[in-house]
């Protein structure tokens, strides 16, 4: 049994994590971050596939942690999805490395690895490795050269910008 725990110990441990050589941005006020995001580009995954006009509402719950909210339409069944889960920083509440759960225990890494400082009107994050990436914004649409910057600054990360596909919110 002690070696059932630890081994679910460590597979959820291995969720949460900041990919190497990647820093997460200092100075992170949560409080400008709380709202809606619009996602505009992101590497899919399992839990996205077929899924546009996906966003992201962030406030703050009752606990201090962070309420999520996210919701996208499914394309092939013509339905909207909506996913509730909580937020908590990692260590640092100054910095922009948190991790979500949806389901119960498990936990996944949502690391702000760049940021509108002025504004917070763009957001990058990924997860715990380089197969996690979103491009967020307060708005639907992004201007082409700011997108562009964005992904360049994804290659020289070492993101795969090849898989990174703007998202729709026709």
């Amino acid at each position: 049994m002690k070696k059932l725990f630890l081994l679910g110990f460590l597979l959820l441990a291995g969720c949460t994590g900041i990919p190497q050589g990647i820093t997460v941005v200092d100075n992170f006020a949560l409080d400008r971050y709380l709202g809606k995001w619009y996602e505009i580009a992101r590497i899919d995954n399992r839990f996205e596939k077929g899924i546009d006009r996906a966003t992201a509402v962030y406030s703050l719950a009752e606990d201090g942690s962070v309420k999520v909210v996210n919701s996208g339409y499914k394309v092939k069944k013509k339905e909207w999805k909506t996913v509730e889960g909580r937020g908590v920083f990692i260590d640092d509440t100054t910095k922009g490395a948190l991790k979500v759960s949806f389901f119960g225990p498990f936990y996944a890494s949502y690391n702000v690895i760049d940021l509108d400082r002025e504004n917070y009107s763009w957001s990058v994050v990924c997860g715990q490795n380089r197969s996690y990436f979103w491009i967020l914004s307060r708005t639907p649409v992004m201007e082409q050269s700011l997108f562009d910057k964005l992904l360049g600054n994804a290659g020289s990360m070492g993101f795969d910008t090849s898989r990174i596909h703007r998202v729709s919110h026709y």
